[in-house]
């Protein structure tokens, strides 16, 4: 083989339908690993409670569902609140730069507040 066919083939890496690739993609690795951990006890759990196999196959394989749904559902949206958050601070640092010295910087010159009146 190649150099090139060597790095092609180690960078494919796990996949799995629906994906892209894993270590690629935000939060998939994180949320398949507690999925499988989630399965994992909440299968255990069962058998040891009841003793029934089969039964116990379907509630770890539903464990690994709502596990790596839940967990995928829950890094997405701390991932977008940290992305809002960084353009937030993004446009202030632009802001501030762009006003920076001159006559409408809210930092020399704040917001006249508009008197209370009186009751």
């Amino acid at each position: 083989m190649t150099e090139e066919e060597k790095q092609n083939n180690s960078n494919k890496g796990f996949r799995l339908p629906g994906f892209q690739s894993i270590q690629n993609t935000p939060c998939a690795r994180d949320a398949i690993l507690h999925g499988a951990g989630g399965s994992l006890a909440a299968g255990l759990l069962h058998f040891l409670v009841t003793s029934r196999v089969k039964r116990s196959f379907d509630v770890g394989f539903a464990g690994f569902m709502f596990t790596t749904l839940g967990s995928w559902f829950y890094c997405r949206i701390n991932n977008a609140k940290l992305r809002v958050q960084q353009r937030m601070i993004q446009d202030g640092m632009k802001n501030k730069i762009l006003y920076e010295g001159s006559v409408p910087d809210p930092v020399t010159h704040p917001r006249a507040e508009t008197p209370s009146s009186p009751s």
